[in-house]
């Protein structure tokens, strides 16, 4: 039967019925599809050529590589044509409107700090003078040693020390082009002195409490009570402070953050609003300034369904830009000075679509039996067992609810009578082999029906099969425990099939948290994934997590001591042959170890005395000892996760 699609189940299903259940074409932005073969690919350019890539094509090649899953896959085009939409999508606003300004865009380290992708960023974002933003002094370790570009933005976020601080008017006094960003009052004094030792006029930026908030997850990021900036009188303390000092001229810059993933862009306007005010007195009170800094926020639609649902924004990249450029230029016009640089921190929003998490299924449990074969009892059965069989019998449309009630209410006799010793295992273990075919039953009938019960709403979905697959929850996607982020989850191959189960996802971690349940959808949360049976013996089922970009790599731990995956840089060269750019291979078991203060030196030694004294003993041979010792010598160089 067809657990996936409540229509007529002889409705065709082809490749475009397939990219409708995942919504391919609504969170892939275009950079991704399915191809005739029923596989995910990947638009990526070389020149102007345009080539679809096969992700089953590219986990082939991965694997003759020496490379296995669970894999992460970096494309550096997509997050090249990322950061080039945003700058251009800004250009365009600009001219539109005849703002007299530049845009000067930053990336926030923070977002995703591995070391390809921050290089990347500034390779790409040299030819607009994108920036980088570093929230800590190892973060502004990275960023001065990749963005060397005098054009391009340093914004100096977070609470800085002296060495932060000297950092920062170090790469000034090279010809770079640093903002010290205020987040408390007492930097000040710290930032003045450093400056003064060094007989430069530091460039000062201060961040802003606004009291607008936005909605979404991260709403705590903005408003008054956020940790992070200043109140509107320490503003004013600043300003006063630096005209005491005739330092006023160094205040360049208006910072705030509205929050991460901003959904609705009626937040968006109301923050340009109030902040353009600020700015807008700053410049009354004396201060030059010169450049607002909108932060972060620009959303990622995760699910596609353009809503302000928090997976999502009802807003595109074109409207939020030109909000932002309408914005400050109605309040700066009204007092006629001159337009303020454009900088935003949008870090989701380029790094989010270039990453994808690749992982294949090891083992499915099903919950459903459909047969008469599965619910026969024997001759000397426990009159509760005849009850219950009784239920499936007599079960069909007109009695649905009556049964299901039946059914739970035999399941608790069974149970409570099984506790109490008078019935076996075994026959506990039928007595629950009949529940199961009755509610696949009751799943079966009720679809039938054009008015079902609230208690059997979801009764299929508490069938969904559990599809076992080799990844940490909490390593590769922490987002999906931590605060329930929705990704885009689907099998990336037999796509040209109906996909026949429906299903949710556990990791390999021994953790109940260890599971996805819930997955986008257009209109709410799907609480299981349409997928196919997977074949025993034949080529490994591979879903894939989309968008996966920002945050996940940086904040997944070792839950488990699972480490970091397979990560590969995937590019295309001018015939459309796929070009694996990059290679890192993940963690091992020893890597994990020894994050964790272990030696592994000193634990195979330690395995080695044990065998030692167990040859001395004669539970083992000298040869056995050999082959345990080279079994758990090579369980540490091994990967963490399961091994084909």
């Amino acid at each position: 039967m067809d657990r996936v699609l409540k229509k007529d189940t002889l409705d065709a299903w082809d490749i475009s019925r397939a990219t409708e259940v995942y919504g391919v074409e609504n969170w892939g932005n275009g950079f991704f599809s399915i191809s005739p073969e029923g596989e995910v690919c990947v638009r990526l350019r070389h020149g102007r050529k345009v080539f679809n890539i096969s992700l089953l094509d590219v986990v082939k090649g991965v694997r003759e590589r020496g490379l296995d899953l669970p894999i992460l896959l970096r494309f550096g085009d997509i997050l090249e044509s990322r950061i080039a939409v945003i700058n251009e999508s800004f250009k365009k606003a600009i001219t539109e409107s005849g703002y007299k300004a530049p845009y000067r865009g930053v990336y926030p380290i923070k977002v995703n700090q591995q070391q390809e992708v921050v290089e990347q960023v500034a390779r790409f974002g040299r030819k607009y003078h994108h920036g980088l933003e570093a929230g800590s002094k190892a973060e502004l370790i990275a960023a001065l040693a990749y963005m060397h570009d005098p054009q391009a933005y340093i914004v100096c976020n977070g609470y800085k020390d002296e060495e932060f601080i000297d950092l920062a008017l170090s790469a000034q006094m090279m010809g770079l082009s640093p903002l010290l960003v205020l987040e408390i009052p007492g930097e000040l004094d710290l930032i003045l002195r450093q400056a003064e030792k060094r007989g430069i006029r530091p460039h000062i930026g201060v961040r802003l409490k606004l009291s607008t908030r936005a909605g979404g997850r991260w709403s705590d990021s903005g408003g008054d009570r956020t940790v992070f900036g200043l109140t509107p009188s320490q503003v004013i303390d600043v300003v006063d402070q630096l005209r005491e000092r005739e330092m006023l001229d160094c205040l360049k810059l208006l910072h705030y953050h509205l929050g991460s993933q901003i959904p609705n862009i009626t937040h968006v306007r109301a923050a340009i609003t109030e902040a353009a005010r600020f700015y807008v007195d700053l410049v009354a009170e004396g201060a030059p300034m010169g450049i607002l800094d909108i932060g972060g926020g620009l959303a990622v639609d995760y699910d596609g369904s353009h809503t302000n649902f928090s997976s999502s924004s009802n807003y595109g990249l074109d409207e939020y830009c030109v909000d932002i450029v309408e914005g400050i230029m109605t309040a700066v016009d009204a007092v006629g000075i001159p337009h303020p640089t454009i900088i935003s921190e949008s870090g989701r929003a380029t790094v989010a679509y270039s990453s994808v998490l690749l992982f294949n299924v090891l083992e499915v449990a099903k919950f459903e039996y459909t047969s008469e074969s599965d619910a026969q009892l024997p001759e000397d059965a426990p009159e509760v067992l005849r009850n219950m069989l009784e239920v499936f019998s007599v079960l069909s449309p007109k009695n649905v609810q009556e049964c299901y009630h039946d059914a739970i209410y035999y399941r608790q006799e069974i149970k409570s009578a099984f506790l109490h010793g008078s019935l076996s295992l075994r026959d506990r273990a039928l007595g629950d082999k009949i529940f199961w075919a009755i509610l696949t039953r009751l799943a079966t009938e009720t679809r039938k029906l054009k008015y079902v019960p609230e208690e059997l709403r979801g009764l299929e979905n508490a069938l969904a099969d559990v599809y076992y697959a080799n990844f940490s929850v909490f390593q590769s996607l922490p987002d999906a425990w931590a605060v329930e982020q929705l990704f885009p989850i689907m099998p990336i191959q037999r796509l040209n099939e109906r996909p026949s189960r429906i299903g949710t996802l556990s990791d390999i971690t021994c953790d109940c948290d260890g599971k996805i349940d819930r997955f986008i959808d257009l209109h709410d949360v799907k609480r299981v994934l349409p997928m196919h049976d997977i074949r025993p013996g034949e080529e490994d089922y591979i879903l894939g997590t989309f968008l996966v970009g920002a945050y996940q790599e940086t904040l997944g731990d070792l839950h488990n001591l699972f480490g970091d995956t397979n990560v590969v840089g995937i590019d295309v060269d001018e015939d459309g042959e796929i070009e694996y750019t990059s290679e890192l291979q993940g963690d091992s078991v020893s890597d994990v170890l020894s994050y964790v203060e272990y030696s592994p030196a000193d634990l195979v030694d330690r395995v080695r005395r044990l065998a030692e004294s167990a040859v001395r003993k004669r539970k083992i041979s000298a040869t056995e000892r050999r082959d345990i010792l080279n079994a758990y010598e090579n369980g540490l160089r091994g990967y963490t996760y399961f091994e084909n």
